[in-house]
């Protein structure tokens, strides 16, 4: 089962490519291609105390402007800038979202068995204190971009049991190798499917470099821990868009029950 499972999501995202022409043709998805090759950003030093898993909603410093990129050949034809370092932009629940798009709802990844709500970062649930990261749910960081807008989508979970546990164990494994490939179903509000393929697995992350894209490109970037609460360290994992389709609301819009589970 894990053998035909690892194989469907690699086959699925074959098939949709291939259908997308003649779904174009009939109005019924809007297709955005992998426009990008493998790429790699440089391991800059740690700078402050960068804690990915906790925003800081009440953040007012503007962040610094990232260098202009500079472009190198990649592995493919296509090329990729080198851009090392990056900070949280300021985000919380005083900065304004647009009304008209969608956000995230649901996000999973058949062959991981993932399968979650996706609420905000900024979400208030009582007893929960500095927007601590909830459980039973993952969450998409206000102050990135949206799925398929320019830029990247940040969603991040706990690495415990019902949520990114299976992505922390699989890149423990060869360095997460058997990940590459895999299909990530981000959900939306509006009935949204955006599919995903994942292109890059980077272990013990100690800043947001890899969320720098260029302009006009689209990544969706998930995270979880490596380590005991508060460790910097963390585990990103970047997958590039393969098309979007519309789906059932129900589908689309599961009720997320966030669980309150601060560090004891």
């Amino acid at each position: 089962m894990n053998k035909l499972r690892s194989l469907l999501d690699r086959v699925v995202p074959a098939l949709l490519i291939a259908a997308s022409v003649t779904l174009l043709t009939a109005g019924l998805m809007s297709y955005a291609p992998p426009t990008f090759g493998d790429w790699q950003t440089d391991e800059p030093p740690i700078v402050g105390d960068p804690l990915f898993e906790s925003p800081t909603p009440g953040a007012t410093e503007a962040p610094p402007s990232p260098p202009s990129p500079s472009l190198s050949p990649g592995p493919t034809s296509s090329a990729w800038p080198t851009i090392p370092g990056s900070s949280f932009p300021p985000i919380g629940p005083g900065t304004p979202q647009p009304s008209d798009e969608a956000v995230a709802s649901r996000i999973a990844i058949p062959s991981l068995n993932v399968d979650l709500p996706v609420v905000p970062s900024d979400l208030v649930v009582r007893g929960n204190r500095d927007y601590y990261p909830l459980c039973d749910v993952a969450m998409f960081m206000r102050g990135f971009v949206k799925p398929g807008q320019s830029g990247t989508t940040y969603i991040y979970a706990h690495a415990q049991r019902g949520m990114f546990l299976p992505l922390l164990r699989a890149s423990q494994r060869n360095n997460g190798a058997s990940m590459i490939g895999a299909l990530v179903e981000v959900y939306t509000n509006d009935n949204q499917l955006h599919l995903y393929e994942i292109f890059r697995v980077k272990r013990h992350a100690t800043d947001l470099s890899l969320t720098v894209v260029p302009d006009g490109v689209h990544q969706l970037v998930l995270q979880t821990s490596e380590g005991v609460s508060g460790t910097v360290p963390k585990l990103q994992i970047a997958a590039r868009p393969i098309a979007v389709v519309a789906v059932d609301p129900a589908e689309a819009n599961p009720r997320p029950r966030p669980r309150v589970c601060l560090p004891r």
